[in-house]
Parts: C-alpha cells; sequence; structure tokens
C-alpha cells in the first residue's frame, strides 16, 4: 500500500513538472504594469485633476517564461514632458503611438505589445506662482542625562521653493516639519521628515532630511584669576577671594581642545552693590557648552588710592 502511494506521488510531481514546462514554453497573453516616471516639468507648472498616471498597465503577448520577467523585474518608463509644455498653460498629450513605441523599446525582443491602458495620456497644465521660503524643524529634542547636541539640527534643505496662487503665497514665510517628540536620545538621529505644506499650494518636494549629531559630555575644572571692570577713577577693587574654581561642559571628543586661556571670568562694580559682586564667565571656545564658577559671588571691597 505504502508502495502504491509513493509511485502515484511521484506521477504527480512529475505531471506538474512536465504541465509547468510545458506553460512556460506556451505562448500566451498576460496583463503587466509599467512604472511611469515623469521628467522636463518644470516647477511652477501644476497639474489639474486627476494628473498623470504613475502606472499604465499593458497586455503582453511571448512565452511563459519571458513574460514571468516582467514580474521579477518590473518595467519601468521615463516620458520627458518638456516637448509637450507650450506657453502657461494647456494640456499635456502623449498620443497612443508615442506611448506604445516608447513602451515597446522597454520589451523583450521577443514579445508583443497588444494593449495599453490608458491608450494615451492627458492632463491639463498650469502656471503658478512661486516663493522661496524657510524649512524650520518642529519637534522637541530631550537628550539622556551626560549627552549633549553637537550643533543645531541639521536638515538637507533650509529653503524650499513652494507654488500656489499669489495671495496665498505672500502671506507664507516658513514651511515646518512635521512634528515629532524625541525623549532620551543618546545616538545620532538621521530620519526623513514630511514638509507642512499648506492645502491649496505645493512644494518642490515634500520631505526632508534631519540629521541630529550627540554625543556624551564631560566636565573639565580650571582655578582663574578674577578680573575687575568698571572701577572707578581714584580707586581699586579687592576681591575675596581673588580666584574662582570653574566648570565647563564639553564634548568627550574635544576635552583636550577646551583650555584655561578659552576662559574669562571678571566682576563688573556696580555702586547699587555694597560689598557682594557677581561672577561673570566669558568663553570663546565653540566647544563649551556651558560654564559655572564657584563660588558664583564675592565679596569685594572698595579702596581709595
Amino acid at each position: 500500500m505504502r508502495k502504491e502511494i509513493l509511485t502515484f506521488l511521484l506521477f504527480v510531481v512529475l505531471a506538474a513538472m512536465m504541465w509547468f514546462g510545458h506553460a512556460m514554453q506556451s505562448v500566451r497573453n498576460t496583463r503587466v504594469p509599467v512604472q511611469i516616471q515623469y521628467t522636463g516639468k518644470p516647477g511652477s507648472i501644476g497639474l489639474g485633476a486627476p494628473g498623470l498616471p504613475d502606472t499604465v498597465l499593458i497586455e503582453v503577448r511571448d512565452a511563459g517564461a519571458r513574460l514571468n520577467t516582467y514580474f521579477r523585474e518590473p518595467l519601468h518608463l521615463t516620458i520627458d514632458l518638456h516637448p509637450y509644455i507650450h506657453g502657461s498653460s494647456g494640456t499635456i498629450h502623449v498620443p497612443s503611438d508615442i506611448l506604445r513605441r516608447s513602451i515597446s523599446d522597454i520589451l523583450q525582443g521577443t514579445s508583443r505589445l497588444i494593449e495599453t491602458s490608458p491608450e494615451e495620456i492627458s492632463c491639463s497644465y498650469f502656471t503658478e506662482q512661486e516663493k522661496s521660503v524657510a524649512v524650520v524643524f518642529k519637534g522637541d529634542i530631550q537628550l539622556a542625562n551626560e549627552y549633549q547636541m553637537v550643533g543645531a539640527p541639521q536638515l538637507s534643505t533650509t529653503h524650499l521653493k513652494i507654488y500656489g496662487q499669489d495671495k496665498a503665497l505672500r502671506a507664507i514665510d516658513t514651511i515646518y516639519t512635521e512634528e515629532l517628540e524625541f525623549q532620551d536620545v543618546t545616538d545620532t538621529l538621521q530620519l526623513r521628515l514630511a514638509l507642512q505644506i499648506p492645502e491649496g499650494m505645493r512644494g518642490e518636494q515634500d520631505s526632508v532630511d534631519l540629521r541630529i549629531v550627540t554625543e556624551r559630555f564631560t566636565e573639565k575644572k580650571f582655578t582663574l584669576p578674577l578680573h575687575v571692570t568698571g572701577t572707578p577713577e581714584g580707586y581699586s577693587i579687592r576681591l575675596f577671594p581673588p580666584e574662582v574654581e570653574v566648570s565647563v561642559r564639553v564634548g568627550i571628543s574635544h576635552f583636550n581642545t577646551v583650555q584655561a586661556q578659552d576662559i574669562h571670568a571678571q566682576c563688573t562694580y556696580s555702586p547699587e552693590r555694597k560689598d557682594k559682586i557677581d561672577v561673570e564667565l566669558h568663553y570663546t571656545n565653540p566647544n563649551i557648552t556651558g560654564a559655572w564658577a564657584y563660588p558664583g559671588i564675592v565679596e569685594f571691597l572698595l579702596v581709595q588710592q
């Protein structure tokens, strides 16, 4: 009984293989999608509804094995619209004979094009006003403890051309990205964000890339002398203490670039202050992202010379 079942299954497999081989060699028709990409359209040209199709469905005749390649490797066709745009408005019209010839050129030599749907491509067009506006990231970035951002968030595009009616364009100067929140960020972020383009307008692109660079920070300490500004003529000022301990925050990768001469500690005399004065810190090294003095307030004595 078991032998009979195995024999039966063997014949089923052989029959399936023979049928598949025949199907691969037999000539038949099948419908295949063709992805369309358009070039040559100026950015200021808008399209009427429903716009240009991004897919054309074609019927092709060929052997089954060759037809299968169209599904493994989808067809792509590029159409240059420049020859079909004349003046500020009109109709883009790619006639059937040109469309069929263009599609036939990307088919295998043994394939025969039977039909295209749609048979031709047609769409109205018009000219819109354009304006360059700023692109701004909109979101909240919360870094993890002991991490800091290296520079500001970087957008791949800081200005963008938008198109629309003149009255609407005059009312807008900025396009924002989609609003996102990031919590406990430690690693560098690279994202693609959609742009919030107002209804009735369109942009030369609908998204931008965002890059946020982070790194762990540490502190570096210095003991610095205090300088005084604003001393009245005929007087001198003595500070107690005359120097302070300064801590600066710096990214680990720039730790060795920060030196004591990058920081200036000073106090500014004011007649309103009687015996204590604030410590001010100024630093020129761009790798310093924060600085603190201890003590932050010192005592002073105004001495007549």
